[in-house]
Protein backbone atom coordinates (compact mmCIF):
# COMPACT_ATOMS: atom_id res chain seq x y z
CA UNK A 1 0.00 0.00 0.00
CA UNK A 2 3.35 2.03 0.53
CA UNK A 3 3.47 2.95 -3.18
CA UNK A 4 -0.15 4.37 -3.66
CA UNK A 5 0.36 8.13 -3.97
CA UNK A 6 -1.67 10.79 -2.91
CA UNK A 7 -3.73 10.98 -5.74
CA UNK A 8 -4.20 7.19 -5.77
CA UNK A 9 -5.45 7.43 -2.57
CA UNK A 10 -7.89 10.79 -3.57
CA UNK A 11 -9.59 8.67 -5.58
CA UNK A 12 -10.15 5.96 -3.36
CA UNK A 13 -11.38 8.56 -0.88
CA UNK A 14 -14.36 10.19 -3.69
CA UNK A 15 -16.10 6.34 -3.09
CA UNK A 16 -16.38 6.32 0.77
CA UNK A 17 -19.09 8.73 1.76
CA UNK A 18 -19.37 7.53 5.72
CA UNK A 19 -18.20 10.43 8.02
CA UNK A 20 -17.12 7.68 10.15
CA UNK A 21 -15.40 5.32 7.25
CA UNK A 22 -13.56 8.61 6.29
CA UNK A 23 -12.27 9.10 9.82
CA UNK A 24 -10.88 5.60 9.90
CA UNK A 25 -9.39 6.23 6.77
CA UNK A 26 -7.55 9.03 8.29
CA UNK A 27 -6.29 7.17 11.26
CA UNK A 28 -4.43 4.74 9.09
CA UNK A 29 -1.36 6.43 8.75
CA UNK A 30 0.14 9.88 8.19
CA UNK A 31 -0.44 9.83 4.87
CA UNK A 32 -3.99 9.39 4.95
CA UNK A 33 -4.57 11.35 7.41
CA UNK A 34 -3.49 14.01 5.14
CA UNK A 35 -5.01 12.98 1.93
CA UNK A 36 -8.48 12.41 4.11
CA UNK A 37 -7.96 16.27 5.08
CA UNK A 38 -6.87 17.61 1.66
CA UNK A 39 -10.01 16.17 0.00
CA UNK A 40 -12.88 16.91 2.92
CA UNK A 41 -15.57 18.99 1.21
CA UNK A 42 -17.64 19.82 4.38
CA UNK A 43 -17.58 20.42 8.35
CA UNK A 44 -19.22 21.01 10.85
CA UNK A 45 -17.99 22.86 13.91
CA UNK A 46 -19.01 22.55 17.39
CA UNK A 47 -15.84 24.01 19.18
CA UNK A 48 -14.65 26.97 17.49
CA UNK A 49 -11.64 27.36 19.80
CA UNK A 50 -10.26 24.67 18.41
CA UNK A 51 -10.82 26.43 14.62
CA UNK A 52 -7.20 26.96 14.47
CA UNK A 53 -5.95 23.34 16.04
CA UNK A 54 -7.67 21.87 13.37
CA UNK A 55 -9.11 23.90 10.41
CA UNK A 56 -5.28 23.90 8.44
CA UNK A 57 -5.77 20.12 7.92
CA UNK A 58 -9.22 21.16 5.41
CA UNK A 59 -7.80 23.94 2.83
CA UNK A 60 -10.19 22.79 0.46
CA UNK A 61 -13.49 23.06 2.54
CA UNK A 62 -16.52 24.32 0.29
CA UNK A 63 -19.28 23.79 3.19
CA UNK A 64 -18.69 25.36 6.42
CA UNK A 65 -20.96 25.17 9.59
CA UNK A 66 -21.57 26.27 12.60
CA UNK A 67 -24.74 26.96 14.51
CA UNK A 68 -22.76 27.86 18.16
CA UNK A 69 -21.38 31.20 19.04
CA UNK A 70 -18.40 31.98 16.89
CA UNK A 71 -16.47 35.16 17.12
CA UNK A 72 -14.79 37.35 14.16
CA UNK A 73 -11.61 36.12 14.67
CA UNK A 74 -12.39 32.68 14.30
CA UNK A 75 -14.16 33.46 10.89
CA UNK A 76 -11.09 35.66 9.71
CA UNK A 77 -8.96 32.36 10.21
CA UNK A 78 -11.85 30.62 8.26
CA UNK A 79 -11.51 33.46 5.54
CA UNK A 80 -7.44 32.59 5.27
CA UNK A 81 -7.43 29.11 5.52
CA UNK A 82 -10.32 28.47 3.42
CA UNK A 83 -10.31 30.17 0.44
CA UNK A 84 -12.80 28.00 -1.39
CA UNK A 85 -15.97 28.05 0.75
CA UNK A 86 -19.19 28.27 -1.23
CA UNK A 87 -21.57 27.46 1.35
CA UNK A 88 -21.14 29.11 4.82
CA UNK A 89 -24.11 28.15 7.58
CA UNK A 90 -23.87 30.11 10.49
CA UNK A 91 -27.99 29.60 11.46
CA UNK A 92 -27.48 30.41 15.00
CA UNK A 93 -29.88 27.60 17.26
CA UNK A 94 -29.75 29.83 20.75
CA UNK A 95 -32.67 31.37 22.23
CA UNK A 96 -32.78 35.56 23.23
CA UNK A 97 -32.26 34.07 27.08
CA UNK A 98 -29.14 32.32 25.99
CA UNK A 99 -27.99 35.43 24.18
CA UNK A 100 -28.31 37.65 27.27
CA UNK A 101 -26.45 35.20 29.56
CA UNK A 102 -24.20 35.19 26.85
CA UNK A 103 -23.30 38.85 26.82
CA UNK A 104 -23.86 39.59 30.84
CA UNK A 105 -21.55 36.47 32.32
CA UNK A 106 -18.76 35.90 29.49
CA UNK A 107 -17.57 38.93 27.83
CA UNK A 108 -17.78 36.83 24.54
CA UNK A 109 -18.67 38.74 21.82
CA UNK A 110 -20.77 36.98 18.97
CA UNK A 111 -19.46 37.02 15.21
CA UNK A 112 -20.44 40.80 13.68
CA UNK A 113 -19.35 42.84 10.33
CA UNK A 114 -15.87 41.98 10.97
CA UNK A 115 -15.71 38.10 11.09
CA UNK A 116 -18.76 38.34 8.13
CA UNK A 117 -16.52 41.17 5.86
CA UNK A 118 -13.46 39.18 6.20
CA UNK A 119 -15.53 35.66 4.58
CA UNK A 120 -15.99 37.82 2.25
CA UNK A 121 -13.18 39.41 1.34
CA UNK A 122 -11.29 35.81 1.51
CA UNK A 123 -13.92 33.74 0.19
CA UNK A 124 -15.50 35.36 -3.28
CA UNK A 125 -17.02 31.99 -4.16
CA UNK A 126 -19.69 31.71 -1.49
CA UNK A 127 -22.92 31.18 -3.15
CA UNK A 128 -25.08 30.40 0.02
CA UNK A 129 -24.85 32.39 3.34
CA UNK A 130 -27.00 31.54 6.26
CA UNK A 131 -26.32 33.88 8.97
CA UNK A 132 -29.99 33.61 11.28
CA UNK A 133 -30.00 35.12 14.48
CA UNK A 134 -26.56 36.52 14.88
CA UNK A 135 -27.73 40.13 16.28
CA UNK A 136 -24.43 41.32 15.82
CA UNK A 137 -24.56 41.28 11.95
CA UNK A 138 -25.14 44.67 10.52
CA UNK A 139 -25.19 46.76 7.20
CA UNK A 140 -21.89 46.70 6.36
CA UNK A 141 -21.78 42.85 6.50
CA UNK A 142 -24.16 42.59 3.95
CA UNK A 143 -22.66 45.04 1.59
CA UNK A 144 -19.73 43.48 1.66
CA UNK A 145 -21.19 40.25 1.11
CA UNK A 146 -23.39 41.74 -1.93
CA UNK A 147 -20.21 43.21 -3.29
CA UNK A 148 -17.82 41.07 -3.46
CA UNK A 149 -19.78 37.57 -3.63
CA UNK A 150 -20.58 37.80 -7.38
CA UNK A 151 -21.91 34.11 -7.27
CA UNK A 152 -24.08 34.58 -4.06
CA UNK A 153 -27.27 32.82 -4.80
CA UNK A 154 -28.65 32.52 -1.12
CA UNK A 155 -29.08 34.96 1.92
CA UNK A 156 -30.48 34.37 5.28
CA UNK A 157 -30.62 37.30 7.45
CA UNK A 158 -33.44 36.00 9.58
CA UNK A 159 -33.52 38.10 13.07
CA UNK A 160 -30.13 39.99 12.22
CA UNK A 161 -32.15 42.87 13.56
CA UNK A 162 -29.39 45.58 12.88
CA UNK A 163 -29.87 45.50 8.84
CA UNK A 164 -31.56 47.93 7.61
CA UNK A 165 -32.26 49.48 3.99
CA UNK A 166 -28.48 50.76 3.24
CA UNK A 167 -27.76 47.11 3.56
CA UNK A 168 -31.24 46.37 1.05
CA UNK A 169 -29.69 48.99 -1.48
CA UNK A 170 -26.53 46.94 -1.82
CA UNK A 171 -28.30 44.04 -2.24
CA UNK A 172 -30.42 45.61 -4.65
CA UNK A 173 -27.93 45.92 -7.12
CA UNK A 174 -26.75 41.74 -6.81
CA UNK A 175 -28.00 40.36 -9.92
CA UNK A 176 -26.93 36.71 -8.75
CA UNK A 177 -29.45 36.43 -5.66
CA UNK A 178 -32.66 33.91 -5.99
CA UNK A 179 -33.66 33.52 -2.45
CA UNK A 180 -33.48 36.16 0.64
CA UNK A 181 -35.08 36.11 3.84
CA UNK A 182 -35.35 38.95 5.73
CA UNK A 183 -37.68 37.56 8.53
CA UNK A 184 -37.87 39.89 11.44
CA UNK A 185 -35.65 42.49 10.30
CA UNK A 186 -38.23 45.71 11.80
CA UNK A 187 -35.91 48.34 10.22
CA UNK A 188 -36.68 47.47 6.48
CA UNK A 189 -39.41 49.53 5.12
CA UNK A 190 -40.94 50.39 2.04
CA UNK A 191 -38.01 52.33 0.92
CA UNK A 192 -36.26 48.80 0.68
CA UNK A 193 -38.75 46.85 -1.00
CA UNK A 194 -39.38 49.65 -4.08
CA UNK A 195 -35.17 48.91 -4.22
CA UNK A 196 -35.73 44.96 -4.23
CA UNK A 197 -38.60 45.97 -7.18
CA UNK A 198 -36.12 48.38 -9.23
CA UNK A 199 -33.02 46.93 -9.25
CA UNK A 200 -31.31 43.89 -10.81
CA UNK A 201 -32.31 41.75 -8.08
CA UNK A 202 -35.96 42.18 -9.78
CA UNK A 203 -34.95 39.76 -12.86
CA UNK A 204 -33.37 37.21 -10.26
CA UNK A 205 -35.12 36.93 -7.22
CA UNK A 206 -37.78 33.90 -6.40
CA UNK A 207 -37.62 33.97 -2.85
CA UNK A 208 -38.80 36.42 -0.55
CA UNK A 209 -39.48 36.00 3.02
CA UNK A 210 -40.56 39.76 4.95
CA UNK A 211 -42.38 37.52 7.20
CA UNK A 212 -42.53 40.40 11.06
CA UNK A 213 -41.10 43.23 8.91
CA UNK A 214 -43.92 45.77 10.32
CA UNK A 215 -42.72 48.80 9.02
CA UNK A 216 -43.79 48.09 5.38
CA UNK A 217 -46.69 48.98 4.28
CA UNK A 218 -49.26 49.00 1.26
CA UNK A 219 -46.83 51.38 -0.81
CA UNK A 220 -43.84 48.93 -0.15
CA UNK A 221 -45.67 45.74 -1.14
CA UNK A 222 -47.18 47.32 -4.12
CA UNK A 223 -43.98 47.50 -5.48
CA UNK A 224 -43.11 43.64 -5.33
CA UNK A 225 -45.01 43.50 -8.50
CA UNK A 226 -42.16 44.11 -10.46
CA UNK A 227 -40.33 41.74 -9.39
CA UNK A 228 -40.87 39.38 -12.83
CA UNK A 229 -39.60 35.86 -11.70
CA UNK A 230 -41.00 35.13 -7.58
CA UNK A 231 -42.12 32.18 -6.88
CA UNK A 232 -42.45 32.39 -3.04
CA UNK A 233 -43.30 35.16 -0.57
CA UNK A 234 -43.78 35.12 2.87
CA UNK A 235 -45.72 38.63 4.66
CA UNK A 236 -46.90 36.54 7.54
CA UNK A 237 -46.88 39.05 10.80
CA UNK A 238 -45.94 42.43 8.98
CA UNK A 239 -48.95 44.30 10.66
CA UNK A 240 -52.42 45.78 9.81
CA UNK A 241 -50.35 48.37 7.54
CA UNK A 242 -50.96 45.86 4.38
CA UNK A 243 -54.99 46.31 3.05
CA UNK A 244 -56.27 45.11 0.28
CA UNK A 245 -54.21 47.56 -1.54
CA UNK A 246 -51.28 45.55 -1.59
CA UNK A 247 -53.19 42.37 -1.44
CA UNK A 248 -54.31 43.45 -4.90
CA UNK A 249 -50.66 44.20 -5.92
CA UNK A 250 -49.73 40.88 -4.80
CA UNK A 251 -52.31 38.89 -7.04
CA UNK A 252 -50.79 40.14 -10.14
CA UNK A 253 -47.58 38.00 -9.34
CA UNK A 254 -48.56 35.19 -11.70
CA UNK A 255 -45.16 33.35 -11.01
CA UNK A 256 -46.38 33.08 -7.85
CA UNK A 257 -46.03 29.01 -6.27
CA UNK A 258 -46.11 29.43 -2.90
CA UNK A 259 -47.89 32.26 -0.19
CA UNK A 260 -47.73 33.25 3.35
CA UNK A 261 -50.39 36.15 3.95
CA UNK A 262 -50.57 35.03 8.04
CA UNK A 263 -52.17 37.15 10.24
CA UNK A 264 -52.60 40.12 8.14
CA UNK A 265 -55.99 40.87 10.08
CA UNK A 266 -56.91 43.67 6.93
CA UNK A 267 -57.06 41.40 3.74
CA UNK A 268 -60.53 40.60 3.21
CA UNK A 269 -62.02 38.21 0.22
CA UNK A 270 -61.36 41.11 -2.21
CA UNK A 271 -57.87 40.12 -2.07
CA UNK A 272 -58.25 36.37 -1.87
CA UNK A 273 -60.78 36.09 -4.66
CA UNK A 274 -57.82 37.90 -6.76
CA UNK A 275 -55.24 35.74 -5.87
CA UNK A 276 -57.45 32.25 -6.76
CA UNK A 277 -58.15 34.15 -10.25
CA UNK A 278 -54.80 35.53 -11.33
CA UNK A 279 -52.03 32.74 -8.99
CA UNK A 280 -52.66 29.93 -11.34
CA UNK A 281 -49.57 28.54 -10.56
CA UNK A 282 -50.28 28.64 -6.73
CA UNK A 283 -49.37 25.65 -4.84
CA UNK A 284 -49.54 26.82 -1.44
CA UNK A 285 -51.56 29.67 0.29
CA UNK A 286 -51.51 30.48 4.62
CA UNK A 287 -54.50 32.39 4.97
CA UNK A 288 -53.64 32.02 8.95
CA UNK A 289 -55.55 34.58 11.17
CA UNK A 290 -56.63 36.68 8.88
CA UNK A 291 -60.34 37.58 10.14
CA UNK A 292 -61.58 38.95 7.48
CA UNK A 293 -61.75 36.38 4.87
CA UNK A 294 -64.83 34.87 4.69
CA UNK A 295 -66.14 31.41 2.96
CA UNK A 296 -66.56 33.92 0.16
CA UNK A 297 -63.27 34.02 -0.94
CA UNK A 298 -62.51 30.92 0.29
CA UNK A 299 -64.90 29.33 -2.53
CA UNK A 300 -62.99 30.87 -5.38
CA UNK A 301 -60.34 28.34 -4.78
CA UNK A 302 -62.70 25.30 -5.62
CA UNK A 303 -62.00 25.52 -9.73
CA UNK A 304 -58.28 26.38 -9.22
CA UNK A 305 -56.00 24.14 -11.26
CA UNK A 306 -52.54 23.97 -8.83
CA UNK A 307 -52.99 24.56 -5.33
CA UNK A 308 -52.52 21.90 -3.39
CA UNK A 309 -51.85 23.00 0.29
CA UNK A 310 -54.23 25.39 1.64
CA UNK A 311 -54.11 27.06 5.97
CA UNK A 312 -57.59 28.93 6.86
CA UNK A 313 -55.91 28.23 11.01
CA UNK A 314 -57.69 30.98 13.31
CA UNK A 315 -60.39 31.46 10.26
CA UNK A 316 -63.71 31.09 11.63
CA UNK A 317 -66.20 32.50 9.04
CA UNK A 318 -66.06 29.63 7.29
CA UNK A 319 -69.24 27.04 7.04
CA UNK A 320 -69.37 23.59 6.04
CA UNK A 321 -70.78 24.57 2.25
CA UNK A 322 -67.80 27.14 2.10
CA UNK A 323 -65.90 23.79 3.16
CA UNK A 324 -67.26 21.41 0.25
CA UNK A 325 -66.65 23.83 -2.57
CA UNK A 326 -62.99 24.05 -1.50
CA UNK A 327 -62.29 20.28 -2.17
CA UNK A 328 -63.83 20.34 -5.51
CA UNK A 329 -60.23 21.83 -6.33
CA UNK A 330 -58.87 18.19 -7.83
CA UNK A 331 -54.43 19.59 -6.94
CA UNK A 332 -56.26 19.91 -3.55
CA UNK A 333 -54.05 17.46 -0.97
CA UNK A 334 -53.99 19.48 2.33
CA UNK A 335 -56.59 21.69 4.24
CA UNK A 336 -55.69 22.82 7.43
CA UNK A 337 -58.44 24.09 9.37
CA UNK A 338 -58.73 25.92 12.88
CA UNK A 339 -59.05 23.03 15.92
CA UNK A 340 -61.61 25.40 17.45
CA UNK A 341 -63.84 24.46 14.41
CA UNK A 342 -63.67 20.83 14.75
CA UNK A 343 -66.82 20.26 17.20
CA UNK A 344 -69.00 22.26 15.10
CA UNK A 345 -67.87 20.69 11.90
CA UNK A 346 -70.13 17.29 11.47
CA UNK A 347 -67.98 14.25 11.99
CA UNK A 348 -69.36 12.59 8.02
CA UNK A 349 -68.47 16.29 6.99
CA UNK A 350 -64.68 15.84 8.16
CA UNK A 351 -65.10 12.09 6.81
CA UNK A 352 -66.37 13.63 2.83
CA UNK A 353 -63.37 16.20 3.35
CA UNK A 354 -61.07 13.47 4.23
CA UNK A 355 -61.97 11.65 0.81
CA UNK A 356 -60.85 14.66 -1.17
CA UNK A 357 -57.54 15.69 0.79
CA UNK A 358 -55.69 15.52 4.16
CA UNK A 359 -57.52 17.12 6.70
CA UNK A 360 -55.15 18.59 9.36
CA UNK A 361 -56.53 20.93 12.57
CA UNK A 362 -54.24 23.57 14.17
Amino acid sequence: MSALGDDELSLVLKWVYDQNDRKSFSQVCKQWLRVEGLTRLSIRVLEPDLIPVFLPRFPNLLFFEAQVFISNPHLEFVAKTCPKLQVLNLNLKKTLEEFEELDENSGFEDVGNDGISALANGCPNLSKVLLRKRKNVANLAVISLAKLCRNLTTLDLGRCNLVDDRAVEAIGCSNSIRVLNFEACSLITDHGLAVLATGYISKTLKKLVLAECDRITDSGVSMLKHICCLEELNLAECGPKITDSGGLAVSSLSSLKKLNLGWLINLSDVTVIAIANNCVKLVSIDLTGCELVTGVGVRAFGNHGSLEYLVLASCYNICMNDLSIVVRCQSLRDIVLDKGLRMWIPMPMQVHISKFCQLHWR
